[in-house]
């Protein structure tokens, strides 16, 4: 298993994106936000030039997408993190290999300043982030409109 990491302005083809965005949509399952969403981070990401940006990490063996990571820059500090780690998910016909943990060691690795994550409480991967270091800081509440 290699892991790839994409930053802004590395030449990523169209084709590439809508696999990763496909690949997170399936595999992020029950967790998941529409494909919409999906893209939108990516982009911001990677090929939005007017936003902080972040990186992508992409766990891939055989020239098959097993896992994948996606990390926006918020462009602050302090009150809020340089990073939210928005979207990490492993092929589920590869889990229980430690792909998901080679991931957030990279995630960690690569991310400069603090990450925040959001996690449903009945996630099983809250567990992972937990080995981690992450821990719950705030209850987030949300107006909807």
């Amino acid at each position: 298993m290699m892991i790839k990491t994409f930053y802004p302005g590395d030449p990523v083809k169209e084709a590439d994106l809508h696999n990763i965005t496909e690949f997170l949509y399936e595999h992020l399952q029950e967790y998941r936000d529409e494909r919409p969403a999906i893209r939108m981070a990516l982009d911001y990401a990677l090929t939005d030039k007017s936003k902080p940006g972040g990186f992508v990490l992409l766990a891939v063996e055989e020239e098959q997408i097993c896992g994948a990571v996606i990390v926006n820059k918020t462009g602050m500090k302090d009150y809020i993190p340089e990073n939210i780690l928005v979207y990490i998910a492993v092929d589920k016909s590869f889990r229980g290999k430690g792909i998901g943990k080679s991931l957030m060691k990279k995630t960690i690795e690569l991310a400069q300043g603090n990450i925040k994550l959001h996690v449903e409480q009945n996630n099983p991967a809250r567990f992972l982030y937990e080995k981690f270091g992450f821990e719950a800081k705030y209850l987030e509440m949300r107006l909807s409109r």
